[in-house]
């Protein structure tokens, strides 16, 4: 039988996997992804070996889904046996900057980090352990989200508090680091010149954050200790000033209830008051949805915006996660607002999914990970939101293309009360990657 890998993404409200040979552990031969987990409205879809299929499936958890996926690799590719497994953790904390064997050592310091991301650590340790138990013989290794962001500016690094509480932890450690790999890799791969730009990583799904990458490094992320922090997301809250939580102590909320607060019934679902699924929001038509899609575009705005001060400009920005990759309204929006910042990749951004906006064309970028092994070019990006909605853009179809020649490199920063009709902005980048949070 042939060796294969396995790669293996519990998620907040999904469960990704990937399978490839041993031999090419870079051209996946079939790979998939349950969503909506933990509702009656779950589906599992796979690609690649077999061909493509979606099918219902209402998983409860994530160890159900697990055994769901694992039944169709036995039906799809019976002449493989996996013999190495890697696991996506979201938080490795200070001591774990690199992949790492599982060991139970590790899987014993994991769990010491489980308040810092409750949504996402409990179900990545849960996976590695249903894997242990379906794959004994095979090699596991944990990776890390914030090893990323391990050697970010301590002025990133750190809180305004005494110093004692950074030394004992106490730090903005930033998270989705191994989706903004990827898309570091995949930009170098394609050609494009990573280490002489600014981009800025939006990637937004049920979980969203935007990392600032010069150079090809990260610089800063919106998440921090946790990955409660910075935008606004589907169930949680994101930035908050905290005055509030302590009013909320006052008035008697204790330590569980804040938590079921922050992590689970805030973000999109706490604004709308009716789904964290921004497909459901779209789709509703209640000015409470519309108004939460408002507000998600405007801190997002806000973050790429901070991000380009941190880095001294912005050249790029690349969009990742299940809104990132599917919404085109969504990005012509963002982009729209950023228009007024002039980068070395400049000129007016079209996407697969949105309408041009100026006469004489525009430039488009949409390309699937390598991992996925479907090369530069992708299908049409599929924009939901409901026709005559504030957001709704009308669609002139699919459209690919490839990474322009750079040109030459404009004046860094913004010019202040004089905008070019014809220029606007930083290129976007659409990437179709998994969404890991």
């Amino acid at each position: 039988m042939t060796g294969a890998v396995l790669a293996l993404n519990a998620g907040s409200s999904s469960f990704k996997f990937a399978l490839a040979t041993a031999a090419a552990p870079g051209t996946p031969l079939l790979w998939g992804v349950v969503d909506r987990l933990g509702t009656e409205e779950g589906v599992m879809s796979l690609k690649g070996q077999g061909g493509a299929a979606t099918t219902p499936l209402a998983a409860p958890d994530h160890g159900s889904a697990l055994a769901a996926l694992l039944e169709a690799i036995e039906t799809r590719s019976p002449g493989l046996r996996v013999t190495a497994v890697a696991h996506r953790i979201v938080h490795g904390g200070s001591a774990f900057t690199a992949p790492e064997p599982v060991t139970p050592a590790l899987l014993e310091a994991l769990e010491a980090l489980v308040p810092l991301a409750p949504l996402h650590q409990p179900h990545g340790l849960r996976g590695i352990r249903t894997a242990l138990e379906l794959f004994p013989d095979a090699g596991h290794v944990a990776c890390f989200d914030t090893a990323f962001h391990a050697g970010k500016p301590w002025v990133h690094d750190a809180y305004a508090l005494p110093r004692r509480f950074y030394d004992e932890g106490i730090r903005r450690y930033g998270f989705h680091g191994l989706a903004c790999a990827s898309i570091c890799r995949a930009l170098g791969a394609e050609g494009y010149p990573l280490a002489e730009r600014r981009i800025a990583i939006a990637h937004l799904g049920n979980g969203c954050s935007v990392t600032a990458v010069r150079h090809g490094r990260s610089v800063s992320n919106s998440m921090g200790f946790s990955a409660l922090e910075g935008l606004a997301m589907g169930t949680r809250c994101g930035r908050l000033d905290a005055g509030v939580l302590l009013h909320l102590m006052r008035g008697g909320m204790d330590v569980a209830a804040l938590e079921a607060l922050l992590y689970r019934k805030s973000g999109l679902l706490g604004l709308s008051g009716l789904s964290n699924d921004m497909r459901d929001l779209a789709r509703s038509g209640s000015v409470a949805a519309e108004e939460a899609i408002a507000y998600f575009i405007e801190r997002t705005v806000e973050e790429i915006c901070r991000a380009a001060g941190v880095m001294g400009g912005l050249d790029a920005v690349v969009f990742s996660g299940g809104i990132g990759e599917n919404a085109a309204d969504i990005r012509a929006a963002v982009m729209a607002r950023l228009a007024f910042l002039s980068g070395a990749d400049g000129g007016w951004p079209r996407d697969a999914g949105a309408p041009r906006r100026r006469r004489g064309g525009t430039l488009a970028h949409r390309c699937r990970s390598r991992r996925r092994g479907t090369g530069p070019r992708g299908g049409a990006l599929t924009p939901f939101p409901r026709p005559g909605s504030p957001l709704s853009l009308r669609r002139r179809g699919p459209g690919s293309g490839s990474f322009p020649h750079p040109g030459p490199r404009r004046r860094p920063g913004p010019r202040p009360f004089r905008r070019q009709p014809t220029r606007a902005g930083p290129k976007t980048l659409a990437r179709t990657l998994p969404s890991p949070v």
